[in-house]
């Protein structure tokens, strides 16, 4: 018998050149897990984006549809993606409203970049590609180099490799 109840929902934000194991990955590990997720992206729903290695995904919902409060939890992939997304007002206020819920934000790689436009940055260790590492430390965060670092509601990871130990970072705060 398959139990149907659902733990919440994740947001994972989608665009074209996201990385594609840094979606993937996460997508499949937290559905295991019980979580429902929503893949969005700033186009409608149904718009299929490409990875930087070509792997095509189709969004759940567009960001403009959603409000911050029917998450648990967010995922930023990174590859170029976060780059253009964290231009979106609707992007930085769905990010900044999850954080300032006490809700999980993960983030990997390039995906600091938004949590950095969001303003969210500030007095938090992160981890994430060693490219924005000053990005992240002239945010007035930390940055470590590791392969997680959990800081409160904060989940990052460096790249792809890291991917494991981000998954257990996740479901650690996720799940308590």
């Amino acid at each position: 018998m398959t139990d149907t109840t659902s733990k919440g929902k994740i947001l994972i934000f989608v665009g074209n050149d996201y990385e594609d194991m840094e979606l993937q990955y996460p997508k499949y590990r937290l559905i295991e897990a019980g979580y429902d997720v929503i893949v969005a992206g700033l186009e409608k729903a149904g718009t299929v984006y490409h990875g930087k290695h070509g792997y095509p995904q189709v969004s759940d919902a567009c960001v403009d549809d959603l409000k911050s409060e029917d998450f648990v939890g967010l995922v930023v992939p990174g590859g170029w993606m976060p780059d253009k997304l964290r231009r979106d007002a609707q992007v930085l206020k769905l990010t900044k409203e999850i954080n300032d819920a006490g809700k999980m934000v993960a983030s990997i790689c390039h995906g600091p970049w938004i949590d950095i436009s969001a303003g969210i940055v500030k007095g938090i260790t992160y981890t994430c590609t060693p490219g924005i590492k000053d990005d992240v430390n002239n945010a007035g965060g930390t940055w470590v180099d590791k392969p997680l670092v959990v800081d409160g509601n904060h989940v990052t990871s460096r790249k792809p490799d890291d991917l494991p130990e981000f998954a257990k970072g996740m479901l650690q705060v996720l799940d308590g």
